[in-house]
């Protein structure tokens, strides 16, 4: 194993976090990145430090967001951890537990 996955492995057990927090950040970078769902015609304009991410941290996010555009959100933690900022990683540290309300928030277009 590489130094990194251990410690990407090490933060995760420290932190409590479960693949069920990188699924829903996966999601939530999909959204950030696309929160009109992929609808053709619809722009959907979101000021995402009014839901308190900061700029840097939307801008990570975003790109994130574009390369799992279309993936399942279950994509091996380390590959994820290796590819979030200093920042991203403190923000999803702080809110992984609340990162299930952007789907809330944004629900599927095509559910009644």
């Amino acid at each position: 194993m590489s130094q990194e996955h251990n410690e990407s492995l090490r933060i995760q057990q420290i932190a409590s976090l479960k693949p069920k927090h990188f699924a829903d950040l996966i999601r939530a970078a999909q959204l950030i990145f696309d929160p009109a769902a992929g609808l053709s015609g619809r722009h959907i304009e979101v000021n995402w430090q009014e839901f308190g991410i900061p700029h840097d941290v939307v801008g990570n996010l975003k790109l994130l967001g574009q390369q799992y555009q279309y993936a399942s959100p279950h994509i091996p933690s380390d590959i994820v951890w290796s590819q979030l900022t200093p920042e991203t990683r403190v923000w999803f540290l702080n809110n992984k537990d609340k990162l299930w309300e952007f789907e809330e928030l944004f629900p599927a277009l095509d559910e009644d």
